[in-house]
């Protein structure tokens, strides 16, 4: 029955005669949900650590390498599937499509993760998926194994019930993600420009499923990431002279330094909301707000100075508001009782889409105000381009399709990425990336990534499995369904 509400700005495609590719069925059986669950808990045990981008864990990458032959025996020996090893431990999947003629999409993930220790407090080992009230601990469960093992169970399973796409696409899965992908990502996009590879879409790790997660918000919402933050790392030093702990003059350098530091915290980067492709996010759910929130989300370009100064209370929320600065490292002294000649600290900033590195760099000058610190860009970038996400974009509209067609509950928005991922290294390839797997976050969730106890359900991430396994049959439709006009407007 077709819906009516001109202001539903989730509707979008829902409801149009899409043409019909699932004609697989994502039907998992009791022994094939024991053998998922099975293979993507090993993956969890094996501790593929990068601590650095000179110091990985290449023991535990090469296990990773074979795990993957082990668990995945017809995607790594069917004739369709073209394999190969990028930088020794990355991998590049390409499965040619029947329709030559249709460009090709990507999907991405990333083997390794950050550092976990036990001590940390953690429920359950970190590197042990154990499984405790339905829920597998462990490093990777959320940041990203769950994309790894989820897009090749997807297809060992298409590929075992004869499925031969129309589309192509491409697979890639970098090992060093967390210490920028320099060596995975970056030899992968090498190998593509090489070939002449252009994409229709990329997708990758990112946001996901919010249930509970933003205030006042009537039911879970699935945002898409359709850009990402920049970043910068920014080093601040000090240099005075040597001196004797007995005779100490009025300033050190640790002095000056901390308070340089205490300025730059006491005052924020501006507040930039309804600025960037945030707008659109509250826009896509004003909708699913009571009053008067809907009526505020619905007039951002009026109400957003007081939606910055709400939102701006929380740290997860007062990601999306501004560039976020974050003290780091703060090294100096060398002995109890010698004043140091010298103090560093390091700044880790994630830049709105609104501002540029300079003019973040010209802020932090500005806010220290003291020539005597040095302020140095390490490294950065610029944040990403916004992808598509109108009623055209053929990316998003698929995987909001298939989110739909998972969870039809949910309401669908694009979002802003607030960490960086390995995709942004593929710009050259596509002008739309997309950063997005429905995995669930209920409150609390969001600080478990890189944090403590981090966790997915079994229930969850068989549901990861279904919805790759739909996507790679949805990415066979052809063109778009035409719209509807108004009745069903973005």
């Amino acid at each position: 029955m077709r819906k009516t509400m001109s202001l539903d700005v989730n509707a979008g495609l829902q409801l149009a005669n899409w043409e019909n590719t699932s004609a697989i069925a994502p039907d998992i059986s009791h022994q094939q949900r024991e053998q998922l669950l099975a293979s993507f808990k090993a993956a969890i045990r094996i501790p593929t650590v990068s601590f650095s981008e000179t110091d990985r864990n290449t023991t535990a990458l090469a296990e990773f390498n074979i795990l993957l032959k082990r668990a995945f025996p017809i995607v790594f020996s069917s004739e369709l599937v073209k394999h190969e090893v990028v930088a020794s431990y990355s991998h590049l999947f390409w499965v040619p499509g029947s329709d030559p003629a249709l460009t090709p999409y990507m999907l991405l993930a990333h083997i390794d993760v950050v550092p976990a220790a036990e001590s940390d407090g953690w429920e359950a080992p970190p590197f042990s998926a154990e499984e405790i009230d339905g829920f597998i601990y462990g490093r990777g469960t959320i940041d990203n194994k769950q994309s790894v093992m989820g897009i090749l169970q997807a297809l060992e399973y298409l590929l075992e019930r004869g499925y031969r796409p129309r589309r192509g696409f491409y697979i890639g899965l970098g090992h060093d993600e967390e210490v920028s992908g320099r060596e995975g990502a970056v030899n992968i996009v090498k190998v593509l420009k090489s070939r002449g590879v252009k994409l229709a879409y990329v997708l990758d790790e990112g946001l996901g499923v919010l249930d509970g997660i933003i205030s006042g918000l009537d039911g879970p919402a699935a945002l898409i990431g359709i850009t990402e933050k920049g970043m910068a790392n920014v080093k601040l030093s000090v240099t005075t002279a040597p001196g004797h702990s007995s005779m100490p003059p009025r300033e050190t350098s640790i002095g000056i330094l901390a308070a340089a530091v205490t300025r730059l915290e006491a005052n924020p980067m501006p507040r930039l909301f309804g600025y960037g492709p945030e707008r659109g996010t509250f826009e896509h759910l004003a909708h699913k707000f009571g009053l008067p929130l809907k009526f505020i989300m619905s007039n951002i370009w009026l109400f957003s100075p007081l939606l910055g100064r709400v939102m701006e209370r929380k740290p997860d929320t007062n990601a999306f508001v501004r560039t976020t600065l974050a003290v780091t490292m703060f090294n100096s002294g060398v002995k109890i009782n010698v004043i140091p000649p010298y103090a560093e600290a390091f700044v880790n900033l994630r830049i709105h889409s609104a501002q540029t590195v300079q003019e973040v760099l010209d802020l932090i000058r500005s806010t220290v105000g003291d020539e005597r610190v040095k302020v140095e860009l390490v490294n950065g970038f610029d944040p990403l381009p916004v992808s598509a996400y109108d009623e055209t974009a053929f990316g998003y509209q698929i995987i909001k399709k298939t989110t739909l067609d998972m969870f039809p509950q949910l309401t669908v928005a694009p979002g802003v990425c607030v960490g960086n991922t390995d995709s942004r290294h593929y710009v050259d390839l596509t002008t739309d990336i997309y950063r997005y797997a429905p995995t669930w976050f209920k409150p609390g969730d969001p600080g478990r990534f890189h944090g403590v106890n981090e966790r997915i359900s079994a229930n969850n991430y068989e549901e990861l499995v279904k919805f790759y396994f739909l996507l790679f049959q949805n990415c066979d439709i052809t063109k778009l369904p035409e719209t509807h006009g108004s009745d069903h407007e973005l």
